[in-house]
């Protein structure tokens, strides 16, 4: 399927949704013949909070402007956390790689989730290279949705765990800017601002975020190096309304972005004895390691309502993204990853020795092998969805019809360089730079989804589908070889939701889980694929939500492509692994309020837990290290049994209002491979326990002033050892900060 192919595609499929779009359009009464009911308007596009959840057909949660401003985390992770179903897994302490799953699936590189922001991929290559290494920085973000369950389908690639939206700033009415400044501990400091307006015709916004932080972390020989990193990110928007007063309302808006990032960011870890001693630790072998890429970003986009019921929404968006991580590769005679797990033993014990500084390198073996993975991701395409309601008798229809175009593509060039520890210093080793991956892997993808609320009384019932033609190829010019391979796949869904009262409603679905093809092996892999269910029940007051929803997902194929941040090496760099069958079961609950106490004071609370079930149901080995050796009936691996996320206020909101809130959030211990009954040392991350809290005070009608804390209690915890070696979570955090509007 090339890319002809691609726009003969396009130039059908759009066309057919304009003539349905005017298929919509009431046609003139005859005189004198009763006047039919117009059709019901359009509901939101998702609403957590009031009745609407009939429209999502499946679980679907959202972390409010309000909540994400409480407690300003900048790690996605925190945020994320208290959404019941999601489970993380923390890496350099900022979040700025987030390792995300939902329900069970893989975590590593939150390559199975399908990440949007504003609704568009922005992955750098979601196809060809689903893992995450870009991410928006979440303190820009005023909503971000979550969706699981078959309300998935709409949105693909990924239809196994769910999807992630992050819904950036909108344009103000008339002008307004904003500002958010911060300082706290390990050099952090904070500077977002915004300005923009807007009138009947044009509107703009211009919204600027620098994060800077020196580290935490202290580098043997060097305790005032700097091991944090710098981020920026600059959004600008402008809209064009041709006709205010067209009875066919046309909107065009653009999205421009820019950032960037240089990370003193390293994948070396400790052993477990110098993590539980020195927590905060680098060994001196890291010191040449850092990250640094940047990307832009543009969406053009084209909103035509054609009546309160019918709109439809058109949008084409490019995202580039040029990065390289110097950093160290592992020795040239052992392997890394077992020097750390195991340094008792006489030989790891000198490798171990050599990466804190404290013993010469004096063989071949114990050179250190470093350099960058020089990678450039390119991400472009179309999208078109029409949005309608009907009424065909005594039934209401919320339909969506929905196509997308999608290219994209990763060019792969590492090299690596021999470094020994002499005198505390890595010194060269003379040999020339060696080539160690030179590819290119590109995808097309068409992509159709449909789908269709139908209301009869207190039924509704959601059937939708989602079709897939996928071609991927695949040029390794190492070893000077092409590949490629073109498939579909089918992903159908359906949810049904039952309101017993206006308030109380029970709702249960089944649909494809799917995962594509890395290019490298469309030929010879299978796709992730699973067949996933949830039932439960809901309660939505005006003020209360509560929820309690069971999952189970069946995988016919279970799947995961190796990295080098899951711990693999070599070949099996970029390569897919297949489990093949396996199951998650588990359970959700989930309760919000904002309870009015009176005299201006509001009662802000959640709580979220999370149970999960794991079990492979085939016998394997496996090259992936977080596979192994499997047997029938092992767990998965980094998947917690037990999560629970809490956090309770009090607010005053008048001119010089208050506010203090709490959070917790526990997460429970996780294996690092798989396996089954009590793990082997140095197999099982830490539970742990955050303490967060927040407080702030509105000294203006234009300025507040805040403090938050993070992990007050100091938790000290193993968060993973991927991909060598223990990493400890974030110590204890404070900052101070000013924000408000003009």
């Amino acid at each position: 399927m090339d890319r002809r192919t691609f726009v003969v595609a396009l130039g059908l499929l759009i066309p057919a949704l304009a003539r349905e779009a005017r298929a919509e359009e009431p046609s003139p009464t005859p005189r004198g013949a009763p006047s039919p009911s117009p059709p019901p308007p359009l509901p939101d596009e998702v609403s957590v909070t009031g009745k609407r959840f009939v429209e999502t057909g499946g679980s679907v949660h959202a972390v409010k402007d309000a909540q994400l401003r409480r407690f300003s985390y900048d790690d996605p992770h925190q945020v994320l956390l208290a959404v019941p179903g999601v489970y993380v897994r923390p890496e350099d302490g900022f979040g700025l790689r987030p390792n995300i799953g939902m329900r069970g699936a893989n975590s590593d590189r939150s390559k199975k989730v399908t990440l949007m922001e504003d609704g568009v991929l922005f992955g750098p290559a979601p196809y060809s290279a689903p893992a995450a290494y870009y991410f928006p920085l979440v303190d820009r973000m005023r909503t971000v949705r979550v969706y699981k369950g078959p309300s998935a389908i709409v949105f693909g690639p990924h239809t196994v765990g769910g999807a992630i939206d992050f819904v950036t700033r909108e344009i103000p009415d008339g002008r307004k800017g904003t500002y958010d400044l911060a300082v706290g501990q390990y050099g952090f400091n904070k500077q977002h601002l915004s300005f923009g307006g807007s009138d009947e015709r044009f509107g703009f916004l211009i919204e600027g975020l620098r994060l800077d932080n020196a580290g935490f972390k202290q580098l043997d020989r060097a305790p005032d190096a700097d091991t944090g990193f710098t981020r920026n990110e600059w959004m600008v928007k402008g809209t064009f309304v041709p006709d205010p007063g067209a009875k066919i309302e046309n909107e065009l808006s653009l999205k421009l972005g820019y950032s960037d990032e240089t990370s003193n960011e390293t994948y070396v870890g400790l052993t477990d004895a110098d993590l539980r001693q020195t927590p905060d630790r680098r060994y001196l072998a890291s010191q040449l390691d850092k990250m640094k890429w940047h990307r832009t970003a543009l969406a053009l986009t084209h909103h035509v309502r054609f009546s309160p019921s019918l709109e439809m929404t058109t949008t084409v968006y490019r995202h580039d993204l040029a990065r390289a991580w110097r950093k160290v590769n592992g020795f040239r005679g052992a392997d890394l990853a077992e020097v750390l797990a195991n340094p008792g033993s006489a030989r790891n014990a000198v490798f171990r020795g050599v990466l804190t500084g404290e013993v010469d390198a004096t063989t071949d073996a114990q050179t250190l092998l470093i350099g960058p993975n020089d990678r450039a991701f390119v991400s472009q395409g179309v999208q078109t969805q029409v949005r309608g309601s009907v009424k065909t008798g005594p039934v209401s229809h919320a339909f969506t019809y929905g196509v997308r175009a999608h290219y994209d593509e990763i060019v792969r060039k590492h090299t690596q360089d021999g470094f020994r520890v002499i005198g505390g210093q890595l010194v060269p080793d003379g040999r020339v730079t060696e080539l160690t991956a030179d590819n290119k892997g590109s995808t097309h993808a068409l992509a159709i989804h449909v789908t269709d609320a139908a209301t009869l009384g207190p039924l509704t019932v959601t059937p939708g589908l989602r079709i897939e033609a996928i071609h991927a190829s695949y040029r390794n010019a190492l070893l000077g070889t092409r590949d490629g391979a073109t498939y579909q796949v089918v992903v159908p869904g359906i949810s049904t939701y039952y309101a017993v009262t206006k308030e109380l409603g029970v709702l249960g679905g089944v649909h494809r889980g799917f995962s594509p093809v890395l290019p490298e092996q469309a030929r010879s892999a299978s796709p992730e694929r699973s067949t996933n269910y949830e039932a439960g029940a809901r309660w939505a007051s005006r003020r209360f939500r509560a929820e309690v929803v069971g999952f189970f997902n069946d995988y016919q194929n279970l799947t995961n492509i190796c990295t080098e941040s899951s711990g693999c090496t070599g070949d099996n760099v970029d390569r897919q692994f297949d489990a093949g069958r396996a199951r998650i079961a588990g359970a959700e609950v989930f309760a919000e309020s904002e309870a009015k106490l009176g005299q201006g004071l509001t009662l802000p609370f959640r709580a979220s837990y999370t149970y999960t079930y794991t079990e492979f149901l085939s016998t394997f080995s496996s090259a992936d290290p977080q596979f192994g050796n499997v047997r029938r009936g092992d767990e998965l691996p980094y998947v917690p049994p037990n999560q629970v996320s809490a956090a309770v206020g009090l607010e005053r909101a008048r001119v010089h209002g208050w506010g203090v809130n709490v959070a917790g959030t526990f997460v429970d211990s996780m294996r690092e491979r798989a396996g089954q009954g009590s793990p082997p040392p140095g197999d099982l991350t830490d539970a742990y326990f955050l303490l967060d809290a927040s407080v702030k005070y509105r000294l203006f009608a234009h300025l507040e002033l805040y403090a938050n804390g993070r992990n007050l209690l100091d938790d000290r915890y193993i968060a993973s050892r991927r991909p060598f070696g223990a990493r400890p979570g974030a110590p204890r955090w404070v900052m101070l900060g000013v924000r408000g509007d003009f």
